[in-house]
């Protein structure tokens, strides 16, 4: 296909009914580990989760790690504002997740996996665990040692980090490691450890069942297949719906606008925020030029229309940063209560307007400095609001 993107195009992969689950893990795990990393690699499928890291290639360097141990964990960690996809993967179609997990394990030399689920989605654990005990029993059925524990989060959105989740799945506080070593080579219980999210784990049983070509060939260079979006805000259609990557953003917004769409978050707070004049030029995507701008996401999409401030919304990304930064590092911990304090002053007539661009330094500070994502995502929100509706912050 021709490597532009003018319409939305929707799919339907991830939702499909998953009753022959049994059929595909048994012919999977027949295949070698190579042929099956391959075949993820020769998809270009990238981690569903925000960072975009390729998966086969995470697969592959665990596969290769020398340990008598390893892991594979699930992060079902959905804490990003206005992201509720993977609730909805895990209660309707939990099967493709778990074979996902079955075949990593095979591959990497792992007998053990871990569901790292979200504290507020604790309605889920019994339906989840029964249908893990139906799994489990297929396994051993086909001679599989795996088995796989539900261990449920405390509902701190800073466990989403992978590092701070192996943290927390080992009963510390939920801070972030340094890095590297990477989670490949010393992940929980510092054995290599694959960890993928809810997302990606579904979307690599498509690749098992229907191959890497059929993947490939939808999405655009850089962003290949499909991906989940939630979205949410000023919009007539709520919801989670499952589009081929590399859409601009104005194909989105003439989807699911309200015809006054002012800005859309992409990406959750973490994200960026896009101002209607950049519509057309954004293309939601990995890396590489699609048409002009390239913005990745973990699923949130939130609308805003000319109804909503935009230092109201900022306001609130700043609270949320700032009750959920884990203290651990001085960027973070008081550059989101510098950012919050600042702003508020700006507003108030306190503070010039000019003092906004030493706010936007220390963003950028924060961005360079922070320890791990949350820190340095702040930036992120905060300079593609101030610097797209600087008139809406000054008093």
């Amino acid at each position: 296909m021709a490597e532009s993107y003018h319409l939305l195009k929707r799919a339907d992969f991830i939702f499909r009914n998953e009753n022959d689950w049994e059929d595909i893990l048994t012919k999977t795990i027949k295949r070698t580990p190579q042929d099956i990393i391959n075949e993820l690699i020769s998809s270009e499928l990238k981690g569903r989760g925000g960072a975009g890291f390729p998966t086969g290639l995470k697969w592959k360097i665990t596969a290769e790690a020398k340990s008598a141990e390893k892991y594979v964990i699930c992060n079902a960690d959905e804490g990003e504002p206005g992201t509720f996809k993977d609730r909805e993967i895990l209660s309707r179609v939990p099967y493709k997740v778990l074979t996902a997990m079955a075949v990593c394990a095979n591959i990497i030399g792992s007998k053990k996996g871990i569901i790292y689920l979200r504290g507020e989605y604790h309605s889920l654990k019994e339906a989840l665990e029964k249908t893990i005990s139906e799994f489990e029993y297929y396994c051993k059925k086909i001679k599989l040692d795996f088995t796989v524990e539900v261990f449920m989060g405390s509902g701190a959105y800073i466990c989403g980090e992978e590092t701070a989740l192996f943290e927390s799945l080992e009963g510390h506080r939920g801070e972030p490691r340094n890095k590297p070593p990477y989670p490949t080579i010393k992940g929980y219980m510092d054995k290599p450890t694959v960890i993928n999210n809810v997302e990606t784990l579904a979307h690599t049983f498509t690749i098992f069942k229907y191959g890497a070509k059929k993947f490939y060939d939808l999405g655009v260079q850089f962003s290949r297949g499909t991906k989940l979006f939630s979205v949410s805000g000023d919009t007539p259609k709520p919801g989670i719906y499952e589009l081929e990557l590399g859409m601009s953003l104005q194909d989105f917004v003439n989807e699911f606008g309200d015809g006054d769409t002012k800005a859309v978050q992409v990406g959750g707070a973490s994200g960026f925020l896009v101002p209607r004049k950049k519509f057309q030029e954004t293309a939601i995507g990995y890396q590489g030029k699609l048409t002009g701008i390239s913005l990745p996401t973990g699923g949130s999409m939130m609308i805003y229309n000319s109804s909503r401030s935009m230092f109201n919304v900022l306001d609130n990304y700043l609270e949320f940063f700032r009750e959920e930064s884990c203290g651990q590092c001085t960027p973070c911990r008081v550059g989101c209560q510098q950012l919050l304090i600042g702003i508020k002053a700006v507003k108030r007539g306190e503070r010039p307007a000019q003092y906004l661009d030493k706010l936007l330094k220390l963003s950028e500070t924060m961005q360079i400095t922070a320890k791990c994502g949350l820190g340095q995502s702040v930036a992120n929100s905060f300079a593609s609001i101030v610097e797209n509706f600087r008139e809406e912050m000054i008093y």
